[in-house]
């Protein structure tokens, strides 16, 4: 890769440790018809649409982000080079790839999961502003994302625990 092409990559990564085991995690977030939507953030996400499978590898989803006003659409095949442990969606209109990484912790008690997005940024001034800004916004929605997911799972086993 070019020095030209590696100033242009974007790396934006947000993690937290959540009391869960991994395999429920990974089932919630390879779940595009509920669990996934469920744990995203609504005052971004506006739309989440499953044009194609719906549970993990070959899953293509369609979603709406807004953010600062303005909608994003994106198209997104997911895959499961790791199942399991990783899981990714990419952009079928560039080189974007979000990647979910599932970490065991304590005996598999609880789980590091990361979130990382990579990209290259657009040439240019939108490419000055898309690695001045997107990097801590992604992360705050990250950030945002993972406490739903770690308070969807606790529900999910309070209800469990009254059934």
């Amino acid at each position: 890769m070019s020095q030209t092409n590696q100033a242009n990559q974007v790396h934006i990564e947000a993690s937290e440790v959540i009391e869960a085991r991994p395999e429920m995690l990974y089932a919630i977030i390879a779940d595009y018809r509920e669990g996934h939507p469920a744990i995203l953030p609504k005052k971004y996400f506006t739309e989440v649409v499953v044009e194609k499978g719906g549970q993990g590898a070959g899953t293509i989803v369609r979603s709406k982000m807004k953010v600062w006003g303005a909608v994003s659409v994106f198209r997104l095949l997911v895959a499961e080079p790791e199942p399991g442990r990783v899981l990714t969606e990419s952009s079928l209109d560039s080189d974007l790839v979000t990647t979910f990484r599932f970490e065991p912790l304590e005996g598999g008690t609880k789980t590091r999961l990361t979130i990382t997005t990579d990209f290259t940024a657009s040439p240019g001034f939108k490419g000055f502003m898309e690695k001045r800004f997107q990097p801590s916004v992604a992360r705050r929605i990250y950030q945002e994302e993972l406490r739903q997911l770690a308070a969807y799972v606790a529900n999910q086993k309070a209800t469990a625990n009254i059934g």
